[in-house]
């Protein structure tokens, strides 16, 4: 007689990278012959964990390195207290825990709050990564999505048709360092929305269907020329990271190379304790050159791995790509191709980053931003600070976008000649870059006009850069007027919105005698003069003399 078990099968999906353009993960998907086994196991706990372990042991069949989703209703976490049985399929198979995430799946409605948040908490204690499925097409509410405080949330693509609404996720996954996925990607253009709206990972049929082998590529569109990768400061570590092979640091050499041998694409082996921490880093070409020599594999064979090895290079999940460079820069130079290993707070292994990625998506970064240089300053135009509000806007954050310029710069170029005028213009464009370090942009959108983009920590030192230096050009003093306009999450919808809402400053500040600073808030009327002298009555709501005030 057939068991239950006879008639399942499996299917796998691939995760995958929207920046890469690689396979992040797999998710096990049931796929039963007759009947509605999941139906079935949403009323029943005990079913939906011997799915869970099912799915795994599926997974180690087909002998994937990939990292693993399983899912699991949330209900059936909240009654088994955890998945203990799970765990030990993990290691039964020669995964890790952390090389697993377990997707709880809706619906939340009537499951035990606290049990849920006990049994998560468990699977993290195991060392599992946590997913929530299905959020914006669920029930899960938004309490209980933060305390869960996942790795990863999950989208239902239908909420891709609501894009503030995917922004939101966006910013609330920074906030609990999660990474955003879209599910059910069907089109090109889903996958454009996905992106513009600052998801890292997405799975669909536009990539590649659910199959009973796992895939080995997958479609994605190329990036739409022109959609900025990430903010000017550089691309983030998270949205670079590959699966990483992990084995025990006391695997021995012959297992390595047997790893090595049968995945081609496997550049290199992280050898972990049984935390997950790396302890040795394994480099593809140099472990396998010196096992092929006349006596290698006789002297190394079944000796420990490790003694192959190189001292891992680590960065942290929240990493910049510039932070990588730094950390391949220092140390040997035959280790430049050598993957960095990217841990948790934790410090445990949660997968790889090639420099070859890095490097790529940050020359395609310099490249566009060289396109937009003034040829006078080398500073990038509007496109590059309008582009950088958005992203701000998108992700929630308080910010203070300032345009400057000369006071009647005709005048200036016309008394002390254009030279005069183009050197001055350089200056002050020396000045504002030095003023430009953490989260500050300057840009230079022709002329005597420049526009800076700063958090409002930073105004003060940009007003002094600029407003306390006594400028001249051919031996004639020269003003500056500066307008700032202050960004409140909800104020401004887009970059248009901030630049209205700046264009009442511009006027009055150069509508003050001498150097003048006028300071107001987006959707508010009124501003304050924190620099400068009325030459006439001034409507404001009111106005102060502040650090830099006559």
């Amino acid at each position: 007689m057939r068991s239950w078990t006879d008639t399942l099968r499996f299917a796998f999906q691939p995760v995958v990278n929207l920046t890469t353009g690689g396979i992040a993960g797999l998710e096990v998907l049931v796929r039963p012959e007759t009947g509605d086994i999941l139906a079935e196991a949403r009323r029943d706990p005990e079913l939906d964990g011997k799915l869970a372990v099912l799915a795994v042991r599926a997974a180690a069949r087909k002998e994937t390195l990939l990292p693993l989703h399983i899912n699991v209703f949330a209900g059936t976490l909240a009654d088994l207290g955890g998945l203990t049985a799970l765990h030990s399929a993990v290691r039964e198979a020669g995964r890790l825990p952390w090389e697993v995430t377990v997707d709880i799946v809706p619906p939340f409605t009537h499951v035990p709050r606290r049990a849920l948040l006990e049994a998560v908490s468990a699977l993290r204690g195991q060392g599992f990564r946590i997913s929530a499925d299905g959020v914006g097409d669920g029930d899960v509410p938004l309490r209980l999505l933060t305390d869960l405080a996942p790795d990863l949330v999950k989208l239902d693509a239908s909420l891709l048709e609501r894009p503030a609404a995917v922004r939101a996720m966006r910013t609330l996954c920074e906030e609990l360092g999660a990474l955003l996925s879209v599910e059910g990607v069907e089109t090109e253009a889903q996958c454009a929305q996905a992106r513009a709206a600052g998801a890292q990972l997405a799975q669909g049929e536009l990539f590649a269907p659910p199959t009973r082998i796992p895939a080995a590529d997958v479609y994605v569109p190329p990036r739409a020329p022109g959609l900025a990768m990430t903010p000017p400061s550089g691309p983030w570590v998270r949205e670079f990271v590959r699966p990483a092979a992990l084995l025990p640091d006391t695997a021995s050499a012959g297992q390595v190379r047997a790893l090595l041998t049968g995945s081609p694409d496997v550049s290199g082996v992280v050898l972990v304790d049984r935390d997950g921490v790396p302890l040795r880093s394994v480099h593809r070409s140099r472990f396998l050159l010196s096992m092929s020599g006349r006596y290698g594999h006789a002297l190394y064979a079944d000796r420990p791995a490790a003694k192959l090895g190189d001292v891992p290079r680590t960065v942290g999940v929240d990493a910049t790509a510039w932070e990588v460079l730094d950390v391949v820069a220092v140390g040997d130079a035959d280790r430049t191709s050598d993957d960095v290993a990217v841990v948790d707070r934790y410090r445990r292994c949660v997968g790889v980053v090639r420099l070859a990625d890095l490097v790529r998506a940050l020359a395609e970064t310099r490249v566009e931003e060289a396109a937009g240089l003034n040829p006078l300053t080398r500073l990038p135009g509007s496109d590059a600070i309008t582009g950088e509000v958005d992203r701000r806007i998108a992700d929630g954050r308080t910010f203070a976008l300032s345009w400057l310029d000369v006071d009647h710069f005709k005048q200036v170029n016309d008394g002390a000649g254009f030279a005069a005028g183009d050197e001055l213009i350089r200056s002050v464009g020396r000045a504002l870059q030095l003023t430009a370090s953490g989260h500050t942009r300057v840009g230079h959108i022709g002329g005597d006009d420049f526009l800076v983009l700063t958090d409002p920590e930073g105004l003060e030192q940009l007003a002094a850069a600029v407003l306390e230096v006594p400028w001249a050009a051919g031996g004639r003093a020269v003003t500056l007027s500066l307008a700032t306009v202050l960004c409140v999450p909800g104020s401004a919808a887009d970059h248009r919105q901030a630049a209205a809402s700046l264009a009442p400053l511009k006027q009055a500040a150069k509508a003050l005698d001498g150097t003048s600073w006028v300071l107001g808030r987006a959707g508010l009327d009124g501003y304050e003069i924190l620099c400068g002298a009325p030459t006439a009555p001034v409507r404001a709501s009111r106005t102060a003399a502040g650090p830099h005030g006559h």
